[in-house]
Parts: structure tokens; C-alpha cells; sequence
């Protein structure tokens, strides 16, 4: 009977695991049943033990506690993966306050996925109802040295399988002793085992392996335009930097610079010099929005500057994720998010210190609590004095009482702050018009404009949501015209991202409106990207480019001498390797679809060979890495621009 309550406490937890990611991420690899199952094994063993070694009344009172909180520890993952489409990690308590933000939401979502937590309540059920058949008596001493010694086998096992399989970027090796990612460690390991893992990194930190690549550029043939092509030879864009020695990962970041090459600039670079610059990253806006109807001026925005065809805003950490993306040119990571929102690193590459240091005013805003997640902290770091929000001042203006705030009201508003300036201004708007839920009696910008959508013949989730991005172009309209009227838009350059993808639309939704089949992990991402120059000839640009690449093109079409070994991110027009990187460290080039959870490349009828699989692994491994080493080691703090 005890060795029967050992199968179950066994079966309880691939049950669980087995639910968690069939739901959440749909497909299984056979070494990550393998690892989910051997760690299953040991860690079957342990619980066996807690539940054994005291008196039959205080046993059973352990065996409910554990499987209470094993239900809670899973249904945590999952209602949080279901709300910010992110895994859950440790890290993540440090960030309560945004979890608590989104308490209403939460709720939303467990009565949503009722059916799920219920799923997760089985073992307890069954625990509770078989509790009469299951013998929680103490064991004897020798039976405890018993399976003590069993559980140091399966230990011994379950490490055995880690250091046979493969060392490739997302074996069980690799995730163990060279990398960090919790969507790939849950997605591989199994939701304990990445628990033991976030909670041993949280302690003692993470040394991740940087794989030094000879990073050549490409010729690129990815930008077309109508003028002539003239074969010229160009510069790259590195600076000359003097660097300093101070501890491991200091040293492993220097390394990694110097063998570099950078990014060449190209027939773009200083395109748009002396110029103004708006630079918006738009909640939750995707190009599933765009329609020469309904949003006439994202739609002219979108296809009349530079008309980006493979661009993604990846889904990393939610909006406080995206923003920094947007805004720094490095990958966000959830170890980072505390030093970010803190103000503990420099930017000097930073968008407002960028810009400052060339003579730029500054000025930033956000139509929601400016003091939300700190961002009050981290756009001062950013090099943005200017900043207003809701509660510091930009509550005069616009009615910060109903949620969300327009973003039309952002604009009226601010406006006027910049756009007689006599100096070149550089200004930075965070909207929050397009925030879920889409429902037209909970989200007050869906109702103003739903007499625009009612016509639609889509579900109110679609219209809800349309509606909210309504709002968002009548605000770049009006901003438009502003600009025009002050005679200042032909010289202003518009730049729109979105933070993420509007997750909280069903997949199945989002499909009603693409002209594609998407799934939630890649396609769900591919989005819009807006450089707009009232001057320009359009220009189409079919090489891949994500959140972090937006800095650095930027940068380079506005003349800014940066360093472009130092911006994970790469100039979108240059001859370098365009990748999008997403959560669990699967990625997008112009040669095809690589999924790390299930280690499956799809190829865009090209031939690709094994090497180049790996390279680019490698690559997005060491981004990821470096852009953590570099916030969490204050790097840019430790070098001197000569």
C-alpha cells in the first residue's frame, strides 16, 4: 500500500504537468517527457518522505498541504501565462504591484479557465476521496534509509539523463549549466524542475554561457527602393570605447564586444539628420488594426514611410517588456526588471540620452498613473526630464477617472509643449487607448467609439478592440495636423511599435482579422513598424526586424554616433542577419521558423543546413545573455566614450 502511494503521489505530478503543458504549449518533445517523468520519479520520492516521517494525524495533514499547494503552484503558471501570455517566475514577486494592478483580469481569467483549475484539482479530490485507502502511518527508520537511498538514485539517474543527452542550445545541459529562459525550462524540464531552477538562480544568480561566433555580415538584398543603387563601401557604426576589467562578467561582455564587427551603416544613415522625432510604442496595436476605412492614418503611416514586411514586436514580459525593448535596444529578461525599474543602470545609448547628447530637448508622457511600474524611474535613466503622466500633472488636462485614458486626450493635451520649441525635440509617448479587456461595457475608449464598429460582423471581443485602435489613429491625426499647422511635419519623423500584441484577444479572434493563419507563440507577433517622413518616398523592407532593432535603425537614420556592438538590437537596414527573438528563445530569419521547445526549424523553401541552425541558436543565446549581463552589471557605467 505504501508503494501504491508512491505511484500516486508519481502520477499526481505528471498529471499535472502533463494538463499544464497541453494547454499552455500544445506539443511535447520525447527528452522533454523524458525529464519531465525522471524528475517526476525523484521528486515523487521526496514528497513520499514528507509525507511519511511523522504520526499518521500530522501526515495526512502534510499530504493535504502539499497537494494544495501543488495545486496553487500550477494554476499560478497557468492563469499567468493565460493573462500575460509569459511563463510565471520567481522574479516576478518583486513586480506584485503590477500582478495586483491586474487583480480584476486575473479573476477574469480563472473563471475563464474554471475547467482548467478544476483539472489541477484532481489529485485533491482524489486524495480526499481515497483518503481511507491511503496508509499515512509513520514509517519505520529503516524503511525512511530506504527510500532515501531510492530518492538519491533517482537523483543520480535523472542527472545521468542530463549529461547524455545532447549539449545543444535547449538540451536539458544546456538549460541546467549554460542558459537562462523560464518558458524553455518549463517548456523542456516541467514546471517543478524550472522551479527549483528559478528559485536556485533567484538565490545565487545565473552564469550563462556566451558562445564566441565569427559574426560576419550579410549583403543584404532585403530593401528595395525606385533610385539607383551606388556601390559604395561604408563605415560601421562602432565607436571608439575604452574599456575596463573589473570582475568575470565584465570581462565575458568586453570579449564578446571586441570580436564583434557591428553594423555598417548604409545609403539611409542620416536620412533624417537635425530632424524631429515622435517615437510611440502603442498599446497592444497590431496590424491585424489597419484598415484603409476604419484607421485611414495608421494605414497611410504604415504604407507610405518605410513599409516594414517581416517585423515583430515579440511578446517578452508584457508592456514594462516591451517598453524596455523599445526603448534600449537590449532583450528583456524578468531578472532584469528590478534593476530597470529602479534606475540601478546607465543608458547612455538609452532614446532620450541618445538624443540629448546631440542637443535634443526631451519630453516623454504616458495617459495612464505616471508613476506605474516606476516608469516615473526609468524614463529619467532614459534621459527624459520631461516626463508627464497621470498624478504628476497630465491630470489637468485629460480625465485621468476612467480606464483606459485616450490617447486623442494625450495628445490635445502635450502637444503643445514641443512643437514651437526652437530647438530639435525629441518626444516619446507610451499609449495605454488600446489596454483589454475589449468589452464595450468595462473599457471606457471601446465605448466611445463603438457607433464606429457596430456594422462589423464580428464577435464584440474583434470590435471591442477595433475601437480602441480607433482611438489611436484619430490621436496620430490630430497629432498630424498639429504638426502641420505649426509647419513642423515635414520635418518630423514619426516612429510607432506596439509593446506587444493584444494577447488578450483569443488567437481564434485574432485570425478572424488576419489574412493569415497565426499561432500564438510566432505569428501572433509579426505587427507593424513606422518610420514616417512626411518627405520620403516609400520604401519596402522585407528583411526580418523586431522591438530591440528599432533603436539601432533609428539611430543610423537620424546620423547618431552609437555603438552598434553594444545594442543587441541591429540597424533593420543594414547588411547584417535579420532575427526575431521570442520568449523561449525561438526565433525568425528571412530563411525560415526555428520552435526551441520542440527543436523543429521550418524552412522558407530555402536550404538550410544544420550549421546555420546552430550559428543562429547560438546567437540568439548570446543576445539574451549579454543584454542581462549588461543591465545587471551596470556595463555601460563601466566603459568611457573616447
Amino acid at each position: 500500500m505504501k508503494f501504491k502511494k508512491y505511484i500516486y503521489i508519481l502520477i499526481s505530478l505528471l498529471y499535472m504537468d502533463l494538463v499544464f503543458n497541453l494547454f499552455a504549449y500544445k506539443e511535447y518533445l520525447v527528452s522533454s517527457i523524458i525529464n519531465i517523468s525522471l524528475f517526476g520519479l525523484l521528486n515523487a520520492f521526496l514528497i513520499f518522505i514528507l509525507m511519511s516521517i511523522f504520526s499518521e494525524k500530522v501526515n495526512k495533514i502534510i499530504s493535504y498541504i502539499i497537494y494544495t499547494f501543488l495545486w496553487f503552484w500550477y494554476c499560478l503558471h497557468y492563469i499567468f501565462y493565460k493573462v500575460f501570455v509569459s511563463p510565471f517566475s520567481i522574479a516576478l514577486f518583486r513586480q506584485s504591484d503590477q500582478t495586483l494592478k491586474f487583480g480584476k483580469n486575473i479573476i477574469i481569467s480563472i473563471l475563464q479557465n474554471s475547467h482548467i483549475v478544476l483539472l489541477f484539482l484532481i489529485p485533491v479530490i482524489l486524495l480526499i476521496i481515497f483518503r481511507k485507502k491511503i496508509k499515512f502511518e509513520k514509517i519505520s527508520l529503516k524503511n525512511i534509509f530506504i527510500y532515501l537511498g531510492l530518492f538519491i538514485l533517482s537523483i543520480g539517474i535523472y542527472v545521468g539523463n542530463i549529461f547524455i543527452q545532447d549539449r545543444e542550445v535547449g538540451s536539458a545541459y544546456n538549460l541546467y549549466f549554460e542558459s537562462n529562459n523560464v518558458s524553455l525550462n518549463i517548456s523542456r524540464l516541467g514546471v517543478p524542475a524550472a522551479t527549483f531552477l528559478d528559485i536556485y538562480r533567484c538565490i545565487f544568480g545565473i552564469d550563462e554561457k556566451i558562445i564566441i561566433i565569427e559574426n560576419e555580415e550579410l549583403d543584404s538584398d532585403f530593401v528595395d527602393n525606385e533610385n539607383v543603387q551606388v556601390e559604395v563601401q561604408y563605415d560601421y557604426n562602432i565607436m571608439d570605447i575604452e574599456m575596463t576589467s573589473l570582475n568575470e562578467d565584465i570581462n565575458t561582455i568586453n570579449q564578446y564586444i571586441l570580436n564583434e564587427t557591428g553594423s555598417r551603416k548604409n545609403q539611409y544613415t542620416g536620412m533624417f539628420k537635425d530632424m524631429n522625432l515622435i517615437y510611440i510604442v502603442a498599446e497592444s496595436f497590431s496590424e491585424i488594426a489597419v484598415s484603409e476605412e476604419l484607421t485611414p492614418t495608421l494605414y497611410k503611416l504604415v504604407h507610405e514611410g518605410f513599409d516594414f514586411k517581416n517585423f515583430y514586436t515579440s511578446n517578452n514580459l508584457s508592456t514594462i517588456g516591451g517598453e524596455f525593448q523599445a526603448l534600449t535596444g537590449l532583450y528583456a529578461d524578468n531578472t532584469i526588471l528590478s534593476s530597470w525599474r529602479g534606475g540601478l543602470a546607465e543608458y547612455p545609448f538609452g532614446l532620450g540620452n541618445a538624443f540629448k547628447n546631440i542637443g535634443y530637448d526631451t519630453y516623454a508622457y504616458h495617459n495612464n498613473s505616471a508613476y506605474y511600474q516606476d516608469r516615473n524611474v526609468y524614463l529619467k535613466t532614459q534621459g527624459f526630464d520631461n516626463y508627464k503622466g497621470c498624478y504628476n500633472g497630465l491630470e489637468k488636462s485629460i480625465n485621468c477617472n476612467v480606464w483606459p485614458q485616450s490617447d486623442v486626450e494625450m495628445i490635445k493635451a502635450t502637444v503643445s509643449d514641443y512643437i514651437n520649441s526652437d530647438k530639435p525635440f525629441v518626444t516619446y509617448y507610451m499609449t495605454v487607448s488600446g489596454h483589454f479587456y475589449y468589452t464595450f461595457d468595462g473599457n471606457y475608449i471601446a465605448n466611445k467609439n463603438k457607433e464606429l464598429v457596430d456594422h462589423l460582423d464580428y464577435p464584440e471581443e474583434i470590435k471591442g478592440y477595433i475601437a480602441t485602435q480607433i482611438e489611436l489613429d484619430r490621436a496620430l491625426e490630430l497629432l498630424m495636423n498639429k504638426l502641420e499647422e505649426a509647419n513642423k511635419l515635414d520635418n518630423t519623423v514619426i516612429v510607432l511599435l506596439a509593446d506587444h500584441y493584444p494577447y488578450n484577444l483569443s488567437i481564434d479572434n485574432i485570425n478572424k482579422l488576419s489574412s493569415y493563419e497565426r499561432d500564438t507563440l510566432i505569428e501572433a507577433n509579426s505587427n507593424n513598424l513606422i518610420i514616417y517622413n512626411s518627405k520620403m518616398d516609400r520604401v519596402s523592407v522585407d528583411k526580418v526586424g523586431m522591438s530591440i532593432d528599432v533603436i539601432p535603425t533609428v539611430y543610423n537614420l537620424f546620423g547618431i554616433d552609437y555603438d552598434s556592438r553594444m545594442i543587441m538590437g541591429k540597424d533593420i537596414l543594414s547588411g547584417s542577419e535579420g532575427i526575431a527573438i521570442f520568449k523561449d528563445k525561438s526565433w525568425v530569419t528571412n530563411k525560415g521558423t526555428y520552435y526551441a521547445s520542440v527543436g523543429r526549424f521550418e524552412s522558407n523553401d530555402v536550404d538550410v543546413s544544420d550549421e546555420y541552425i546552430d550559428v543562429i541558436n547560438n546567437i540568439v543565446s548570446n543576445r539574451v545573455a549579454i543584454s542581462r549581463m549588461i543591465v545587471e552589471n551596470n556595463y555601460y557605467n563601466k566603459i568611457t566614450i573616447k
